[in-house]
């Protein structure tokens, strides 16, 4: 049985709590220095942008409320398939300013798509 857009929401808010988790206490200095918090952080963004993906399929008009779907999955891309050419600074900047923005949009998502299953 395929899983939900229910399901995807919630995968990408818990990759967005984790990466809040991760980069607690951690400037882009101590980022950038430290292969495992950088990885634990990519691994996250990655599994975000296959849940925004899967949701793209599932219901498009779901995924044209997430702002910037389409660059998510884009950057997803470029995690797995040119990772040579990903700059710290630019995963910092998703991870610290984005992925908060994204949880509280999958959040409310959420909210709606499960009372209107009630």
């Amino acid at each position: 049985m395929p899983r939900s857009v229910l399901a995807y929401l919630s995968d990408i808010v818990e990759a967005c709590d984790s990466v809040a988790v991760t980069l607690r206490g951690v400037d882009i200095a101590a980022y950038a220095a430290n292969r495992t918090t950088r990885s634990a952080v990519e691994r996250e963004i990655t599994i975000i942008g296959e849940a925004v993906n899967a949701i793209s399929r599932i219901d498009p008009d779901i995924a044209a409320r997430i702002s910037h779907a389409r660059k998510i999955v884009g950057f997803r891309n470029q995690l797995m398939h040119d990772y040579p050419a990903i700059i710290d600074d630019t995963v910092w900047a998703i991870a610290d300013r984005d992925a908060p923005v994204l949880r509280e949009e999958c959040s409310a998502l959420i909210d709606e798509l499960a009372g209107l299953s009630n």
